[in-house]
């Protein structure tokens, strides 16, 4: 975005004047605007006289009293880049452009695409495929439909590439009103970290809830979230894509690639954006943030006058890592004063039926209950409809008691029903007035937790001093890849400090001699750069005893390489030393990913790292407290910590050769392309890189120290 289309951007956000340019969905854009108590300037341009009623209307955009701030653009699509043209000539701001029929289609409606965004010149353009924007401060609506929405002095925004998810979310009943609404459909000029980068200092703006399918510009929307993280203004994600079947919807849906949803993953967790599943779980998790708060972790403290709601919530809880700690021997006896004889004491905790009401009582038993200190609290409460009044006054006692306990312990707090219906708009009212978040649904709520402590997270680190984490693109060049070798690989990697086993350069005429130096048993390969796997084309041999062996194995090796190559192969062979109790076999992967920088893939496995599917993801730079974190979320971190009274790792050696690998990728960055370690053989006193495969744009740097 230049700084010409972030002056216009910020002119459509905050007009002074709009022109709603077309037929039928111009006329009802204009009059959606024109009942939002807009009061700026409204236009219509139409050649026919008399199109918008009452509002002042002209027969081109030549006629128009002066350049309009915001523009509502619903025309035939041939005719787009023509009225574009004519708008950018009068000197106006941005535009909405409804127009669908482009890149979505491919073929003509991406030439037309092209046109389009050559005729839109510095204006800012949103879309085109677009529903519109809805501006609840201001009500300068340019929406062809009518919403559910009413005029704010603050709240959430929503920037989403799904227009009809926005109409969505417009009509929901969870007591969410937002302050802006922006479809920004193909992205052709403008995506979504544009419209955050513009809005994110706004005031008015509380939070962020995004329906992404791609982004254009990583390190962007990173600084963008950074600076919210700064102001404490949460970001939520429903990001899609995840499946094959998400990510060519996605392309079809709005010619937007859904990307790696992996790198997302890493990033969101990384920067701190909660990320939402779906559309209720998105309103969840912004009403979660915006009302009460971000935990800032996952232990929580639960209550509930149920013996079955204790177990849907342990049962949910588990699923999304929220920790139940339970009550110590202190806060065991401090609740034991207050509860029946029938209440048995846990966490979650059932206060049982007899206190069902009690509001002094309860504020001593949730007071006693959160003593130990939380990240968050839940009560569970299933409200009876307004209209079957007699019981109201138990559920608000219960209610007035959890708000007071949790105020007094200064930690953020929801109430949720079971049944995402059982909680009308006057309890969520109350609620929200007191800071307590009205969730809908246990299973809603848990992950509506989990996810927003990831935000809470992120805020505690930046708080404590960390820089916020923008990625860095390289740009190494892929036009000639060069891949090294595995003896020339493993000379990079122990110049790196990345420790090799001990291992020779040899042919088949000297290979016996040096096994006999380097002391047996030796494992044996084939080096060849066009035979990167190596044990799909049966060219390793491992656990070789003898010199005998060892002069079979390259014979066999070399006949085997050929054939696989169809030509005869160099007769070059490294011999290394076999490894002792070997505790664990890790895959560690760095891509030089053009939209995430470098990108480092640790996983368990070795030769069956696809089977195990045990694996996580981790953009670099990564301080050793993140890389410790990785490795501890592997299955196979239990096998390194002595699973079933086996020899321990030692993990602190393995985490100082994860930074050293780190260290060199970036260090490479303007070159690398990818290098897997695999496998890093784990052991009692270390770990070594048994093969490596690495992948540069040039052979520059095979000379580097």
């Amino acid at each position: 975005m230049t700084p010409k289309q972030r002056a216009n951007l910020d002119r459509l956000l905050a007009p002074r004047h709009i022109a709603f340019i077309g037929g039928d969905a111009a006329v009802s854009a204009a009059q959606q605007c024109a009942t939002s108590g807009f009061a700026g300037e409204i236009w219509g341009v139409n050649p026919r006289p008399g199109r918008f009623g009452e509002i002042p209307s002209f027969a081109s955009v030549e006629h128009l009293p002066q350049a309009p701030d915001a523009v509502f653009l619903a025309v035939p699509r041939h005719g787009v880049s023509e009225v574009l043209a004519q708008l950018r000539d009068a000197g106006a701001g941005g535009i909405v452009c409804y127009t669908a029929g482009f890149r979505e289609l491919g073929g003509q409606g991406a030439d037309l695409e092209r046109d389009l965004i050559a005729a839109c010149g510095d204006m800012a353009l949103a879309g085109p495929n677009v529903f519109g924007l809805l501006n609840y401060v201001s009500g300068a609506h340019l929406w062809p439909f009518s919403h559910g929405g009413k005029r704010v002095t603050g709240g959430p925004a929503i920037i989403s590439q799904s227009g009809m998810l926005s109409s969505y979310l417009l009509t929901n009943r969870r007591s969410i009103n937002f302050s802006y609404v922006i479809g920004a459909g193909n992205q052709s000029i403008l995506g979504v970290e544009d419209y955050l980068d513009s809005l994110v200092d706004n005031g008015a703006v509380t939070g962020f809830g995004l329906y992404i399918e791609t982004l254009r510009d990583i390190p962007r929307f990173a600084d963008a979230v950074a600076r919210a993280m700064a102001r404490k203004v949460p970001v939520v994600a429903l990001k899609v894509g995840q499946s094959e079947l998400a990510a060519q919807t996605a392309l079809t849906h709005t010619g937007s690639l859904a990307g790696q949803d992996v790198c997302y993953q890493a990033l969101f967790d990384r920067i701190g954006v909660a990320r939402a599943l779906s559309p209720s779980l998105l309103l969840e998790t912004l009403q979660m943030l915006t009302t009460a708060g971000a935990p800032a972790g996952k232990r929580l403290a639960a209550f509930t006058c149920s013996g079955g709601d204790v177990a849907m919530l342990a049962d949910c809880a588990d699923s999304q890592g929220l920790i139940f700690d339970a009550p110590d021997a202190a806060t065991e006896k401090s609740l034991r004063q207050w509860l029946p004889d029938i209440a048995t004491v846990g966490n979650p905790l059932d206060y049982t039926t007899p206190l069902w009401g009690q509001e002094e009582t309860l504020k001593n038993v949730f007071s006693a209950a959160l003593a130990p200190g939380y990240d968050a609290a839940l009560l569970v409460q299933d409200y009876p409809p307004i209209e079957i009044s007699d019981d109201r006054p138990y559920y608000q006692a219960d209610t007035r008691a959890f708000i007071h306990a949790t105020q007094s312990a200064g930690i953020p707090a929801a109430v949720c029903s079971s049944l995402p219906e059982n909680l009308d708009h006057e309890t969520q009212a109350t609620l929200i007035n007191n800071g307590i978040a009205p969730l809908q649904g246990i299973s809603e709520a848990t992950m509506a937790i989990s996810a927003s402590a990831v935000f809470g997270r992120v805020c505690k680190k930046l708080q404590s001093g960390s820089d916020p984490f923008i990625p860095k693109i390289y740009t190494p060049d892929r036009s000639q890849p060069v891949t090294l070798d595995e003896w020339q690989g493993k000379q990079m990697l122990r110049t790196h400090r990345i420790p090799v086993p001990r291992g020779e350069l040899v042919n088949s005429k000297t290979v016996s001699e040096a096994a006999r130096r380097i002391g047996f048993p030796v494992a044996l390969k084939l080096v060849n750069n066009q035979l990167p796997h190596k044990t799909e084309a049966g060219v390793v041999r491992l656990n070789l005893a003898n010199q005998d062996q060892v002069c079979q194995a390259a014979h066999e090796v070399l006949d085997l390489g050929s054939q696989a190559l169809g030509q005869q192969v160099d007769d070059q062979l490294l011999v290394e030393k076999m490894l002792d109790t070997v505790l664990a076999e890790l895959l560690v992967g760095v891509q030089n990913n053009p939209q995430f920088g470098l990108v480092m893939t640790l996983a368990g496995g070795g030769t069956l790292v696809e089977l195990m599917a045990d694996s996580t993801t981790i953009l670099l730079p990564a301080d050793l407290s993140s890389l410790r974190d990785a490795l501890a979320s592997l299955k196979v971190m239990r096998l390194l910590e002595g699973y079933r009274n086996r020899p321990h790792a030692d993990v602190d050696q393995l985490l100082d050769t994860l930074v050293a690998i780190s260290e060199m990728a970036q260090h490479l960055a303007h070159e690398l392309i990818a290098m897997d370690i695999n496998p890093l053989l784990v052991t009692q006193s270390g770990c070594f890189a048994a093969d490596t495969l690495i992948q540069l744009s040039h052979e520059n740097l095979l000379a580097m120290p």
